[in-house]
């Protein structure tokens, strides 16, 4: 069986990584790699650690293309890739233009879809944008349904989507979290850039780390976070560590209010592995990454996101997250509670998985091929 998993973003890269080399174990698949490089450097990174190298690189990226144009190239070039290779199903995840692009690419040649991480819905196509229009549309393509969680699996079977072609099988977020958290704690590991990280931050303060890309929080909504975060760094127990995302309209506007600031530490977007270790540094979470959600439970850290709506409410039912939106009287007084009464979690059950997702992806697909 040939098998084309396709990605094109850091976070896709991510939770694809544990899939690859599960599937690269078994005698009988082919297994080939399309990035479409939609996060150039930052897809790099991920790459380099988890030693992906790519069989087709189309290397999209443009400095402030938008989303019809990079819908339009992206769909243009897959068609010659997959006439090539010609694959019996093509793996796609999540959420981005490349997985819907690529799964419609998929469709139009007859070629089957399997969609990990589906089924996550947070109903308003706004919220978060253009994500929630991607996850639907790459439903209503796909064939195979990896669902994450049983919220999940119920969001599809709602949608008429046939339970037989779901499989649930929890986050292969938490695969790759925990191969990097065993990874970073060998003895004899080193990276330079968590050695950096080191002799930076304080280690006698509580750290908030912060990361903020989402479309809708740009201007306005960032601008807030901002200065709650100028609010915040006047505690002295307190240092913020801000990996500041590469997109313009994050980078100019957080250096502008936050460079040079006391207690507040910009740093260029960290490498997965230095970010699991500042995960593992920090006292809290402010965030409005989808992903960190789901990896947050696994290490017992509080995340406060930065947004409206989730979809991912399974980490706000169990308590490990609460959606405080983007105003900033709410983001200082949220973050001020965590740091004077949070001491814990006393039972830590990640509501998105125990780390063994890929392996029961490639389970189904050895056992139905």
């Amino acid at each position: 069986m040939k098998i084309l998993l396709c990605f094109g973003t850091r976070p896709e890269a991510i939770k694809m990584a544990p899939v690859y080399h599960q599937l690269k174990k078994q005698a009988n698949f082919e297994v080939k790699v399309c990035v479409t490089a939609q996060h150039r450097e930052m897809l790099d990174q991920v790459l380099a650690f988890f030693e992906i190298v790519p069989d087709y690189d189309l290397d999209l990226m443009q400095p402030n293309q938008t989303l019809n144009s990079l819908s339009a190239v992206i769909l243009s070039n897959m068609d010659s890739i997959l006439q090539e290779v010609k694959p019996d199903l093509v793996l796609v995840h999540g959420d981005t233009t490349t997985s819907s692009m690529v799964a419609l690419a998929a469709f139009h040649l007859g070629i089957k879809i399997g969609h990990i991480e589906a089924g996550l819905r947070s109903f308003n196509k706004q919220f978060p944008f253009p994500e929630e229009i991607n996850r639907q549309f790459t439903s209503k393509l796909a064939d195979i349904h990896f669902t994450p969680t049983v919220v999940a699996t119920q969001n599809l079977l709602k949608e008429g989507i046939s339970f037989q072609n779901i499989i649930q099988t929890g986050n292969t977020v938490i695969d790759a979290l925990l191969w990097t958290k065993a990874k970073i704690s060998e003895e004899g590991y080193s990276l330079p850039e968590i050695e950096m990280l080191k002799k930076t931050i304080p280690v006698d303060k509580k750290m908030v780390l912060v990361t903020g890309h989402r479309r809708e929080n740009y201007g306005l909504g960032l601008a807030n976070l901002c200065e709650a975060l100028l609010t915040i760094a006047q505690r002295k127990d307190v240092s913020v560590v801000y990996p500041v995302h590469l997109n313009p309209n994050v980078q100019d506007l957080v250096r502008e209010k936050l460079t040079n600031k006391k207690n507040i530490y910009l740093v260029p977007p960290s490498s997965y592995p230095a970010f699991v270790w500042l995960m593992q540094q920090s006292f809290l979470i402010v965030t409005d990454s989808g992903g960190i959600q789901e990896e947050a439970p696994s290490l017992g850290k509080a995340v406060l996101v930065t947004r409206t709506i989730s979809e991912r409410p399974e980490g706000v039912e169990a308590g490990f997250c609460q959606i405080i939106g983007s105003e900033q009287k709410k983001i200082e007084e949220s973050i001020v509670q965590l740091l004077d009464s949070f001491s814990g979690f006393t039972d830590v059950k990640n509501p998105y998985g125990t780390g063994n997702a890929s392996q029961q992806i490639v389970d189904f697909l050895v056992s139905n091929t």
